[in-house]
């Protein structure tokens, strides 16, 4: 509660995506949250796995063949990811199989890709997002 008995309201999901559609409001929480997701990015493995998951399914054995890490270190990685929302699991017989998460964040990630190899209809700017 405030000062006064006025209560807090909490923040939610809603509430940021509305602040982040005011392009002149960005809140110091948006802009952290958003900053934790682009830091879970930031290390050349997890990039590496969240773009091969965006493409399908992998176990972690596969995972790591494709993304050339060992296994736990793959499994390390995994769990920070599905710790911060980016990939999920779901367990296959004898195996856990992980996939994207988050469209929006398999999308960003395919755009940088495509910027980077100069892809001009890849890289094109996503509906909604500006030039």
């Amino acid at each position: 509660m405030r000062a006064g008995g006025a209560p807090v309201k909490e923040r939610t999901r809603d509430t940021a995506r509305d602040t982040a559609r005011s392009p002149e409001t960005l809140s110091p929480e948006l802009l952290q949250e958003a900053a934790g997701r682009f830091g879970m990015l930031a290390a050349t493995m997890r990039l590496h796995m969240v773009w091969v998951l965006a493409q399908g399914e992998q176990d972690v054995s596969s995972l790591a063949e494709r993304v050339g890490g060992t296994v736990p270190a793959v499994s390390q990685h995994l769990a920070k990811l599905k710790l911060a929302g980016l990939v999920r699991s779901r367990r296959e017989g004898r195996h856990q199989v992980y996939v994207v998460d988050d469209p929006h964040v398999a999308a960003i990630v395919a755009q940088m890709v495509a910027h980077l190899q100069g892809d001009p209809v890849e890289a094109a700017p996503v509906r909604g997002l500006g030039a």
